[in-house]
């Protein structure tokens, strides 16, 4: 580790018990992402931000797309494709935006993002907040004029169901999105499991998600005139037997990947105060306390999909040793959120460095000491 390196992210652990944490959640974040965008606007911003986070290149070759690291951004952290540069500056290999729906949405009323410290975790119940399906393919239009495809990062794009829009049009909602947007991405996720918008994740049943899966797949690839990478990202409450049914689904369709896994509904086993449970309410959990399941769900979706789907694991991954143990249970790739907002602009870099230096480290349960 780099001196300098843990001494920034002590620095940041300061800052955030002392300040961050003592704004509105939702603030904080908006915030942040503003600096970052502005930082990285102005002239040489974003090799400035290259060159302060210095991430290696590990590069891994998946759904026929080369990453620069196998170390991704989850969806949520940028909804509306506005920071992508500065974003992946600080050391991601790829940058999922969303999660975008067909129509604006402004997502349910505040407060509605909360953290709980102790616990290294995030409460969530934005409920698709977002500009819509035409907005963010516009920006991602400029982004592409700037940015070829095959040129990095990765950018995904993950989409959603809006919530004015019923089950029973919920594919042409999936579908307007898909042809919007599918020509600027260079994967696509389905969304079925956030636990923020009512009934969506009922579209995790077999017998309606094959149906939207095709539609979409159909969808994106005569819009984008290619083949588009498409995958489908599942939540952590299933029950073993679905999760199997939804590998098994994906084979069949030749689905090129599964994200695993959302965010929880689950409160079991947290640390915090009762009363910071309690205030936060109901919504998606986020970070360390989902490490167990979504990495048993891993272990699940690899046994039943087989070695040829990839596999992308999200859900309380804040340590290298962390990531080592998800690439080493199946995952082609991972994806963090809560540990960026924990760790800081330097932890995507730090992570990728260490995840480098040590590929063959057994994996523990060391947990960083930058924030406590």
């Amino acid at each position: 580790m780099i001196n300098g390196e843990k001494g920034g992210g002590r620095v940041y652990g300061w800052l955030f018990r002392t300040v961050l944490c003592r704004i509105d959640a939702e603030r904080a974040h908006r915030l942040s992402l503003q600096t970052l965008r502005a930082v990285a606007a102005m002239p040489g911003g974003a090799a400035a931000l290259r060159r302060a986070c210095q991430a290696p290149t590990i590069p891994v070759e998946a759904m026929g797309l080369r990453f620069a690291n196998p170390v991704g951004l989850a969806a949520g952290f940028d909804k509306n494709a506005e920071g992508i540069g500065a974003l992946a500056a600080l050391g991601f290999g790829s940058v999922e935006i969303g999660t975008v729906t067909g129509q604006q949405q402004p997502g349910n009323p505040r407060p509605r993002l909360f953290r709980l410290p102790r616990d290294r975790a995030i409460v969530n119940r934005m409920g698709f907040n977002n500009d819509g399906a035409v907005a963010v393919a516009r920006r991602l239009a400029r982004w592409r004029r700037r940015h070829p495809r095959g040129s990095a990062p990765i950018v995904g794009v993950n989409i959603g169901r809006t919530k004015a829009v019923d089950d029973a049009h919920a594919i042409d909602d999936y579908g307007t999105s898909a042809t919007l947007l599918a020509p600027y991405a260079d994967y696509l996720v389905v969304n079925v499991s956030s636990p923020n918008t009512p009934g969506l994740r009922d579209l995790q049943a077999i017998d309606k998600l094959r149906p939207l899966l095709n539609a979409v797949r159909k969808a994106a690839d005569h819009a984008a005139g290619r083949h588009i990478p498409l995958l489908v990202k599942i939540a952590p409450d299933l029950a073993d037997e679905d999760v199997l049914a939804i590998a098994g689904l994906a084979v069949e369709l030749g689905l090129d990947g599964i994200i695993a896994t959302n965010t929880t509904i689950s409160r079991g086993n947290l640390g915090s105060p009762a009363e910071e449970i309690a205030a936060a309410g109901p919504g998606g959990l986020s970070g360390a306390p989902l490490r167990h399941r979504s990495l048993a769900v891993l272990r699940l979706m690899r046994e039943r999909a087989g070695p040829h789907i990839t596999l992308v694991s999200v859900g309380g991954i804040d340590t290298a040793t962390e990531a080592r143990r998800r690439l080493a249970a199946g995952a082609t790739l991972v994806q963090a959120y809560t540990g960026l907002v924990y760790g800081g602009p330097l932890w995507p870099s730090r992570l990728v460095r260490e995840l480098g230096a040590r590929p063959d480290t057994p994996a523990s349960t060391e947990v960083s000491d930058d924030v406590r």
